[in-house]
């Protein structure tokens, strides 16, 4: 349900308590005394028929005696009462409640489902059960059992556990850090992890939102909302259970390499979301989120008294990825005028132990106004010559001045070494985060710089596909189909070869023998051009043929083949006398001296669904354990950046007399193989091993496919197996507007952004007005970006294209309400296209797309002067409504079926 009356539940009017006890240590004792000590302006209900007063508060016997309705309540009463509750509260029109009990069980005839279904009927909120509640800082609410309240601040926590908010808390206090909020979910029986990231990204006082996660239970909502909000502010995530759920047997390569933790790595990898190894990394990026912006780079410049600490922080630096920032001459005369001789002359700049306040403060100014950095990192280690608080104090002046003097102040960080408290409490005061070792201050730096890229990769524009890559999807149906209808769930040689081929995947030609004489024969024509053969046992039991010895390679000759033939047979019998064997398979031998060995393919997560893999091949795969996730649809950039998180990738460039893997060409597959999985989500494992790549290209030596029937995992249309929903293709629609005139509308993609700044030129900034409600005098390319690159998933923009002359002619989208049943309408045409019916099949089309995904509404904002728009709204059957706080704005509402018409006509 999304953000559905959250804003009841984290700021209410009113509050109850269900199941207080005058207990000092009971949970709703607790519960009310933080509520009280908190501050909530608003009224606060007990409900106990068992005490008359419970810690200064009167209590009534059940919520219908509370003599207000509250928008929130808090329900500590034991799990078999919680379903009644609910129904009662759903009654009185009660938003939300937080469930606190634990033991409600789960599944059906549980305790949890009984209140699921009593909250459904009214449209109540669960937060839990079994959580620790809810604490709103700006709101004075605190409806938790935590033992402290957080100040007022820009970081919002979502936690799966209760005890790792409960820690959050204790160490904000210490650290005098403040949350925006912290929600305990608990099982989410209803808001989970989800709802609260769509909430918290559209919140103007969180700056940047933390999650501790220990497993998601709906992948595609998951990722929507993640998605969504890493692209207006820093998400970092925690991940339990690392090494709890590693890979299980499989039966590809690929299999193996997608461990559960490793996917999630992927998804988050995927949504543009920091994530951390443990609870002090989390805690470091609360430090630093609460108080300095991203870095533009990762040049970063280091000041010390101690030559020591300094190279171990550049040390750090370049193990994480960062770069020492280098000194220029003129920078380099500023600090040779102003420091001892002995200053270091390089980064780090050490300008020796016995430096004071002074020369810190003016070493800090020179770093901080030079261009060739992007963070200065100071440093000091105590000694008797200079006081550690005087020079802090120094360099917290400085820095506070050239905040005020500069409109983008780059990050500073600080790290005193074995300093009292007092130090650390006044970079805190001044919004320093500070830190007791390098270590900590390099990594929490670099998370930033990691942050700040991600974001990036949210925006970049991929490139188009080469026009010349069109998969034969029916000749790869057939294959799989084939497969399926037999019983079978390995595909053969050969089919694996012809499902290849159809996705111009090159792969070395491959001949199926049942016995040595067949084998023979496809080998002599090889022979004959004398080129050798490789012979390969075939069977769908035996995973890696080099187990058994089941591929012997460089076969001159027909009676080597026959000998190789017989031998393989004979030995893969007595080892694994219970495999099917069908024969042997025989391919050309391939020889590319100077090819590197890779292995590429899909594996099938049972949270995420599919996923790409992409490593260092050949029989070593798992032992050199050199590979890197990727969730799908994967374009171009991604592709590379998946290669690019492997060691082997430093393989693909030039080295001495090797060329370089011709460009483009492995990621390139990759892409083909992401095409697949989304085109056949029967493919369960894909492997490839070895894929060879060198300066020609790539060619596939082994490979493996398994199929099963497709399995419905998330929903919507189209595919239903992928977390990050794919293009939709099947909505892809030739229309004819009039008089002949052929318009192509296809969903809006990334790699649109530079036809939609082409579009944008042909609209007058009146019409931009009534489009965008505003004047818009110029669009950058993050603004062409959040239109270009759409989650399918929760919204969807066709673009028309003119199909004579490849011009774009209009835009017209729909983003879904957080409870899917309504969707927001926009649309955009070239001024000088209007009135030419154009509008009226676009709205037409979306209105289509709307009912196919069961919307029950579509709905819109219209200025009450943009007659034409309202013109073709009243023709289409919208209605008209003024919004009282907007005169200048018509809301406009289309009912997509006959139960919401007559809701609409009740209203």
């Amino acid at each position: 349900m999304s953000t559905y009356r959250l804003n009841n539940l984290l700021a209410p009017a009113a509050v109850a308590v269900i199941g207080a006890s005058p207990r000092p240590a009971s949970l709703g004792r607790a519960v009310l005394e933080n509520l009280r000590s908190a501050g909530f302006k608003g009224e606060i209900g007990v409900v106990n028929p068992r005490y008359p007063e419970i810690g200064g508060f009167k209590t009534v016997r059940s919520l219908a005696d509370l003599s207000f309705v509250p928008d929130l309540i808090v329900i500590t009463a034991p799990s078999r009462f919680v379903a009644k509750i609910v129904a009662d509260a759903g009654e009185r029109g009660v938003a939300g409640a937080i469930i606190i009990s634990a033991e409600m069980g789960r599944g059906k005839g549980s305790y949890a489902e009984a209140a699921n279904v009593a909250a459904r009927k009214s449209g109540i909120r669960l937060l839990g059960p079994n959580c620790l509640g809810l604490m709103v800082p700006s709101s004075n609410l605190n409806a938790s059992f935590a033992a402290h309240m957080p100040r007022r601040g820009h970081l919002a926590l979502i936690s799966q556990s209760g005890a790792i908010a409960a820690g959050m808390v204790d160490w904000a206090a210490v650290k005098d850090i403040g949350f925006s909020g912290i929600v305990s979910i608990g099982d989410q029986l209803d808001i989970d992890i989800a709802d609260m990231l769509d909430y918290y990204a559209a919140d103007i006082e969180t700056r940047a939102i933390l999650l501790y996660i220990e497993a998601i239970t709906d992948a595609r909502k998951f990722m929507s909302a993640a998605r969504a909000a890493a692209r207006v502010k820093p998400v970092v995530v925690v991940k339990s259970g690392r090494l709890a759920h590693g890979a299980q047997a499989a039966a590809t390569h690929t299999g193996a390499f997608a461990g559960a933790d490793a996917v999630y790595d992927a998804a988050f990898r995927r949504a543009g979301m920091l994530r951390v190894f443990d609870l002090r990394e989390l805690f470091d990026c609360a430090e630093t989120l609460g108080r300095v912006s991203a870095p533009r780079g990762k040049r970063v410049a280091i000041l010390t008294n101690g030559g020591g600490i300094g190279v171990l922080a550049v040390d750090r630096l370049a193990e994480l990825g960062g770069i020492p920032a280098t000194l220029s001459k003129d920078v380099c005369d500023k600090l040779n005028a102003t420091m001892p001789p002995s200053w270091s002359g390089s980064n780090p700049v050490d300008i020796t132990g016995d430096a004071d306040a002074e020369r810190y403060a003016t070493a800090l100014a020179t770093l901080l106004a030079d261009p060739g950095n992007d963070a200065v990192l100071v440093m000091n280690v105590q000694t008797a010559m200079a006081s550690p608080s005087e020079i802090a104090k120094s360099v917290i002046r400085l820095v506070g001045e050239e905040r005020v003097r500069r409109a983008f102040f780059k990050p500073v960080f600080a790290v005193w070494v074995g300093v009292e408290d007092s130090v650390t409490h006044a970079f805190d005061a001044a919004g320093i985060p500070n830190y007791p070792t390098e270590d900590d201050a390099v990594r929490s730096i670099m998370n930033l710089v990691r942050y700040r890229e991600a974001a990036q990769l949210l925006t970049e524009v991929p490139p188009s596909l080469p026009k010349e890559f069109e998969p034969d999807t029916e000749s790869a149906r057939l294959v799989i189909e084939k497969a399926l209808v037999e019983g079978r769930s390995w595909l053969d040689p050969i089919e694996v070869g012809a499902l290849f081929a159809a996705y111009q995947i090159p792969m070395v030609p491959t001949l199926a023998a049942p016995n040595a004489d067949a084998a023979v024969a496809w080998a002599e024509p090889f022979l004959a051009q004398g080129v050798t053969v490789v012979v390969k046992v075939m069977s769908r039991d035996i995973t890696h043929k080099s187990d058994v010895g089941g591929v012997v390679l460089n076969l001159t000759s027909a009676e080597a083949v026959r000998s190789a033939v017989v031998e393989i047979l004979d030995r893969a019998a007595k080892l694994r006398p219970q495999a099917r064997i069908d024969g042997v398979i025989v391919q050309p031998m391939i020889i590319r001296r100077k090819a590197r060995e890779l292995t590429v393919g899909i594996a099938d997560d049972p949270t995420f669904g599919p996923v790409i893999a992409f490593g260092h091949g050949g029989t070593a795969v798992e032992i050199i354990d050199d590979r890197s996730l990727a969730l799908p649809p994967l374009d171009l950039p991604l592709a590379h950046s998946l290669i690019a998180r492997t060691r082997v990738s430093k393989l693909l460039q030039a080295y001495r007399d090797v060329p370089a893997v011709k460009d483009g060409v492995v990621a390139l597959t990759l892409v083909k193989l992401s095409q697949m999985a989304a085109d056949f989500p029967q493919i369960h494992e894909l492997d490839i091993n070895p894929l060879l790549a060198d300066e020609s290209g790539v060619v596939a030596i082994d490979a493996r496919v398994m199929v099963r029937q497709a399995q419905r995992k998330f929903a919507g249309l189209g595919n239903t197996t992928f977390a990050v929903k794919p293009y939709p293709s099947e909505w892809e629609r030739h229309l004819e507007v009039k008089d002949g005139w052929r318009v192509l509308a296809r969903p809006l993609r990334p790699d649109d952004e530079p036809a939609i700044h082409a579009f944008l030129q042909h609209v007058t900034p009146e019409d931009l007005r009534l489009r965008f409600f505003a004047a818009m005098k110029e669009f950058s390319h993050a603004f062409i970006a959040r239109l270009t690159q759409i989650d399918y998933a929760r919204a969807m923009a066709f673009i028309a294209i003119d199909e004579a002359t490849g011009e774009t002619l209009g835009v017209v989208r729909i983003h879904s309400d957080s409870i899917y049943e309504s969707g927001e309408y926009a649309i955009l045409l070239r001024s000088d296209l209007k009135g030419k019916g154009l509008g009226w099949v676009l709205m037409k089309l979306i209105i289509e797309y709307a009912r196919a995904e069961g919307l029950k509404y579509v709905c819109g904002q219209v200025l009450r002067e943009n007659s034409a728009m309202l013109r073709m709204c009243r023709h289409l059957g919208f209605e008209a409504k003024a919004d009282h706080s907007e005169p200048d704005i018509l809301n406009v509402t289309l009912a997509l079926t006959e139960e919401s018409a007559r809701a609409a006509a009740r209203a």
